[in-house]
């Protein structure tokens, strides 16, 4: 699976039924910036999302069909994880996205302290 040291992908929720419901192109887009981060290298573009969760990250993807994001945290050492795929409609990114990001988030975060 992969190359050795390439960290592993968990998607959470919907998140990977959401982003293999973006075009062909934004979903292309998004997964050769996903093996960047999975290679240790930053998305080409993204910003710092923290009001979900610290570390978290937004990759950014524009194509003729619109604006996408990709809200995922890597920061933990066993793996990447993709907490939200969606669309975006407007400047600002929708509560409900904030919200569900931010679910899966603490979720994981649970799950991780459950684990020690």
């Amino acid at each position: 699976m992969g190359v050795p040291d390439e960290k592993e992908i968990r998607w959470l929720g919907s998140a990977y039924k959401d982003l293999l419901a973006f075009p062909k192109e934004a979903r292309k887009e998004a997964g050769f910036q996903l093996a960047k981060v999975q290679a240790g290298l930053e998305p080409a573009d993204w910003k710092p999302f923290d009001v979900v969760g610290p570390g978290t990250r937004e990759i950014r993807i524009r194509d003729a069909s619109g604006a996408f994001r990709v809200m995922y945290v890597a920061k933990f050492e066993e793996a990447i994880y993709v907490l939200h795929c969606f669309q975006k409609k407007s400047q600002s990114t929708r509560r409900s996205d904030q919200t569900i990001a931010a679910a899966r988030y603490q979720a994981v975060a649970r799950a991780r302290r459950n684990e020690q």
